[in-house]
């Protein structure tokens, strides 16, 4: 029979060995202390039962649980990263690169990369100002700017961007014609989109710095694709015969300048030499005129055995003189190679003097008279 029926041992009772009345929880708390050797029964100043060691043990407790607490708040800030602090939800401030702090359950920290160059690409169908179609795919390179407005002002900064970026390339495709879209205009519209991008992610508070806007590809639509070909190749074409005629035009005008002052210098210096030579001419005969002056037969003589010195002097005839008697052997071979190379010098040497019949010498005639003339051989 057990221990809580009528009429059972009350002896098993577990709560108060044999009494009726309600378990006693003062009891059993200090039994239960007393198990784990928590110090005798000593009761506090006011009687209530709980032991004086409890303070201590929460107060351990308490600064083991502040410890952790002051640990979880550290944290690290990398190089390329600035953090966002959020106070209870408010902003409280930005946080550069470095070891930092934050009380936890209180502030929240999110990092964000301010130095990673991120790219966000679009591709669409648009109209252009002479209403024709073309497909442009577009990259923008950009950067966080500011990391606060770029978490907290904008809900998805990364959407934005792309809305804001579609929205400038049609501005600026629909102010230029398909050929500049297609051809050499690309530049010129990446970067007004550029300027208009900013501008309207400045306006919006996005935080985010535009670097760089490429037109990646532009080009009609498939149907009219092979006529567009065409029309870019004969461009291409008058392009290349252009600067082909250029080239050929900036190689022959400087060649016919040079030419035509190498004729001016030469004809410049033909002149001079010319000039030179006549008033060098001049002056030998003025010279000539005063020694004959004071002496007209010897000067005459010696103008006259000058001017035969030069005019034979390059002839392949060797001159005797009969009257002598007395002929040597000489090396007429030898004679007539020296005469063959001076006589190109003595043709360019010779000036032809014209003198008077009078002028020759008696003598001379005489002389002829009495040489012979015998051709070498």
């Amino acid at each position: 029979m057990a221990w809580n029926e009528p009429g059972g041992n009350k002896e098993k009772d577990p709560w108060n060995n044999g009494d009726q009345g309600p378990p006693d929880l003062d009891e059993a708390f200090r039994k239960f202390k007393q198990k784990f050797g928590s110090g005798g029964g000593n009761k506090g100043a006011s009687g209530s039962g709980m032991p004086s060691f409890s303070g201590t043990m929460l107060a351990v407790v308490l600064v083991i649980a502040a410890i952790g607490w002051a640990l979880l708040g550290v944290y690290q800030v990398d190089q390329q990263e600035n953090a966002v602090v959020l106070r209870l939800g408010k902003y409280y401030q930005t946080v550069p690169a470095g070891l930092n702090w934050h009380p936890v359950f209180i502030d929240k920290v999110q990092k964000v990369n301010v130095t990673r160059v991120r790219s966000t690409s679009w591709r669409g169908m648009m109209l252009t100002e002479d209403d024709n179609i073309v497909q442009i795919a577009m990259s923008v390179q950009w950067t966080v700017k500011d990391p606060k407005d770029f978490l907290l002002k904008v809900r998805d900064p990364e959407l934005s961007l792309k809305h804001a970026a579609e929205s400038a390339l049609r501005h600026a495709v629909g102010g230029a014609e398909m050929h500049q879209v297609l051809t050499e205009g690309r530049m010129a519209i990446a970067q007004e989109v550029q300027e208009r991008l900013q501008s309207y992610l400045d306006t919006y508070g996005a935080g985010i710095l535009i670097a760089k806007v490429n037109i990646d590809d532009a080009q009609p639509p498939e149907q009219v694709q092979a006529a567009f070909d065409d029309v870019i190749r004969a461009k291409e074409d008058e392009s290349r015969l252009k600067n082909q005629a250029e080239t050929y035009r900036n190689g022959l005008i400087p060649e016919a300048r040079g030419y035509a002052m190498r004729q001016m210098e030469e004809a410049n210096a033909y002149k001079g030499q010319i000039i030179a030579e006549a008033t060098g001419e001049t002056q030998r005969f003025l010279s000539l005129l005063g020694e004959y002056e004071k002496s007209p037969k010897v000067t005459r003589e010696r103008l006259y055995l000058d001017s035969m010195e030069r005019l034979l002097g390059g002839t392949t005839k060797v001159m005797l003189d009969a009257d002598s008697g007395n002929l040597m052997y000489l090396p007429l071979d030898k004679m007539m190679g020296q005469s063959l190379n001076s006589t190109d010098n003595a043709k360019s040497n010779f000036t032809e003097l014209s003198l008077p019949k009078s002028s020759v010498p008696a003598s001379t005639g005489r002389s002829s008279n009495r040489s012979v003339s015998r051709e070498a051989r």
